[in-house]
């Protein structure tokens, strides 16, 4: 099993342990993230997932111009996506994408690149996990998922 994969995250979420899968992820090398990892880990406190959730549902902080987000990416984040792109359409796995749950709405963390890749792979939706700032809001938000899905 890749360290992480969605199946990890999976197994990290039945051992209690998701909170920490989150900050490892940030930290390793390729999202060389730990000022995220310990502002979720400060921030959020608890996880769930992964879920399946589709891309049109989350705000995204940075992407192509065609996209609604905060930020562009510039070209040496496309040629990333491009590579990421290839790499999905032969068969790798990305990992999760790692999403807050705020203000209702779903906020990519980390994760933005995956999902243009994703996009252009032709793909509409892909794994997250999910920090709330506290239990009361993820319970909400799994009975809200639930109601919609059923």
């Amino acid at each position: 099993m890749d360290e992480y994969s969605v199946d990890s995250a999976r197994l990290a979420e039945q051992r209690g342990e998701l909170d920490e899968w989150v900050a490892t992820f940030l930290r390793s090398p390729g999202s060389d993230n730990a000022v995220l990892a310990e502002a979720l880990r400060d921030g959020k406190s608890s996880w769930c997932g992964p879920l399946r959730l589709r891309f049109d549902d989350l705000q995204r902080l940075a992407g192509p111009a065609d996209q609604p987000t905060l930020t562009r990416l510039g070209e040496d984040d496309l040629e990333t996506v491009e590579e990421m792109g290839e790499s999905i359409d032969d068969g790798w796995e990305a990992p999760p994408l790692i999403v807050s749950y705020r203000d209702s709405q779903l906020f990519v963390e980390d994760g933005n690149h995956r999902i243009e890749g994703l996009r252009r792979s032709g793909r509409r939706d892909y794994w997250a996990v999910v920090g709330f700032d506290d239990e009361g809001q993820r319970e909400a938000f799994l009975a809200r998922r639930d109601t919609l899905a059923g």
